[in-house]
């Protein structure tokens, strides 16, 4: 039976539910998880009753904020993540939610998914920082990512699924939002030198960039490899969710964007170059023997510098009066901030 993509969340209940998801849900209880957490999404816990069903499900459906929706549309993200859940997540040799729903209506971008409620595992907070041993574990992971799609993430692109980094779509989109968030965070946060001297003439860089991030051999990039998409079980297994941002491009951009985003300043100049270095030889442990090590340090360092479009952009749909959503960008300008001066980050703009 086919089932309409609900308007808003007013129109999910536990009918609706049921039929999304075939499973036999008497009651539904839906609120909005947290602020700060969904920033191109909403995102929403329903707690059920029923025969034989979980306790609770996620259901995720358009942001509520137009700016964010505005650009999650333009940049294909519900329809990348859709997508995933329909053609990847089986291949993906690392656990991801199970997903129960997900339909989108590609011209409007309108969509909901429904996916494994993953409350439970342990969960890492971005603005406090991931612990070298978590990193170690989803760096491991990451490797295995990468050699899975290493040399065949040309087809994603080719098939809609993925967007290359090299898609014209990112300098003709990426300059004007980044301007937008730009003049929000100038107005409401105190950003220090370094970062008002990169920003004034960011736009101009961004298209040379994202292609840079397509040369040499490319495979499956997350897009948003960061602490707050992943958990860990009791068991120390790693868990990766929210593959809105998927890409066809250069690994190094999502090991980077951990790195330089997801660890403390201190702990980033401690241990980078060991996750760098254990990342490679992750990959070749998975079987990846072309490996050019002087481009990927180099396209590590750019990504390191795009970085900075991460907090300006989200900015965009946050309310920055809000402790977590504040405390969520001004990390990620400080951890910036570091990376900016330890990889000489200056001569790459």
């Amino acid at each position: 039976m086919s089932v309409a993509i609900p308007g808003s969340i007013n129109d999910v209940n536990a009918q609706w539910l049921a039929d999304a998801t075939g499973l036999d849900i008497k009651t539904a209880d839906i609120g909005i998880i947290g602020v700060g957490v969904g920033v191109a999404s909403a995102v929403y816990r329903a707690k059920l009753t029923g025969n034989n069903c979980p306790e609770s499900v996620i259901v995720k459906m358009p942001a509520l904020d137009e700016a964010a929706v505005f650009t999650s549309t333009i940049l294909r993200m519900y329809i990348r993540e859709v997508r995933f859940f329909k053609t990847l997540a089986k291949e993906c040799p690392v656990i991801t939610p199970k997903s129960y729903f997900g339909e989108i209506n590609e011209e409007t971008s309108q969509f909901a998914m429904v996916l494994e409620d993953l409350a439970g595992h342990r969960i890492v907070d971005q603005t406090v920082g991931i612990t070298i041993d978590d990193a170690r574990r989803a760096v491991d992971a990451l490797a295995k990512i990468h050699a899975k799609w290493w040399g065949r993430a040309d087809g994603l692109a080719a098939d809609g699924t993925t967007i290359p980094f090299s898609d014209p779509i990112y300098p003709a989109v990426l300059p004007v939002v980044f301007a937008e968030g730009w003049e929000k965070v100038k107005k409401e946060l105190d950003l220090t030198e370094s970062i008002i001297k990169i920003g004034e003439k960011f736009g101009a860089a961004l298209g040379g960039l994202m292609t840079s991030f397509s040369e040499g051999v490319t495979t499956l990039a997350h897009g948003d490899f960061r602490a707050d998409n992943m958990m860990f079980t009791k068991n120390n297994e790693f868990v990766l969710y929210d593959f809105q941002l998927i890409g066809t491009g250069s690994g190094a951009y999502d090991l980077a964007y951990f790195v330089t985003q997801s660890l403390t300043p201190e702990d980033a100049s401690k241990y980078e170059q060991e996750l760098f270095e254990r990342w490679l030889e992750g990959l070749r442990a998975n079987g990846v023997t072309d490996i050019d090590r002087d481009q990927l340090w180099l396209q590590y360092r750019g990504t390191a510098l795009f970085c900075l479009i991460y907090p300006v952009v989200a900015s965009r749909g946050m309310n920055l009066n809000e402790p977590r959503s504040r405390a969520l960008v001004e990390t990620m300008n400080s951890r910036f901030e570091r990376a900016f001066h330890e990889l000489d980050l200056a001569k790459l703009i």
